[in-house]
């Protein structure tokens, strides 16, 4: 049951990148489910994402790096979507 649901949840998240981006790829897929995943975190729990950012300080500017390369990204897909 587990590798139908991990299918699943694959194949939303290519569809994600794909609308949010314009194209996808694994890599893209990577920096898509890592901004996800630490957005959420960070929204819901504040504290633990602050615990993170105190203890990986390195691991922060990676993640840093990744939401602004995804916001680079979609702001062109957009831009070009409106052509």
């Amino acid at each position: 049951m587990g590798n139908e649901l991990d299918e699943k949840l694959e194949g939303l998240l290519d569809k994600y990148t794909e609308l949010l981006l314009g194209e996808t790829n694994e890599e893209l897929k990577r920096d898509v489910s890592q901004w996800i995943i630490y957005s959420h975190i960070a929204k819901s729990m504040p504290p633990l994402a602050k615990h993170f950012n105190d203890t990986y300080p390195e691991a922060k500017e990676d993640i840093k790096e990744t939401i602004q390369r995804i916001k680079q990204l979609n702001e062109a897909h957009r831009a070009n979507k409106d052509r």
